[in-house]
């Protein structure tokens, strides 16, 4: 059995699922780290954009999404992984599952 995680943990992961399902939104599947941040804090995830940019990040890592640096900014685009990730079709830990 797993240890309880922390709220941080916890905020953590819905973060990183609601980038993903910020991404299934956009046209193309596809944003950009300064949206995303943008986003993030208008669906009450206080966060900065450092923040964001390690997270993304992150989910390039796990092949949940591919990062462009275009002159700085993070050109982000959802891979298939990450859209079944986002639906709840599989499961990567570090990412809340998403209900129902």
């Amino acid at each position: 059995m797993s240890a309880k995680k922390s709220l941080q943990e916890r905020l953590t992961e819905d973060r990183r699922l609601v980038v993903l399902r910020l991404l299934q939104e956009m046209p193309a599947n596809r944003s950009n780290s300064s949206v995303i941040a943008d986003s993030l804090n208008l669906w009450g995830h206080h966060v900065s954009r450092d923040y964001v940019r390690t997270q993304l990040r992150w989910l390039e890592e796990q092949g949940l999404v591919s990062i462009e640096d275009l002159e700085g900014v993070l050109v982000v685009t959802l891979t298939e992984r990450g859209h079944d990730v986002a639906t709840g079709a599989a499961v990567v830990d570090g990412v809340k599952k998403p209900r129902g």
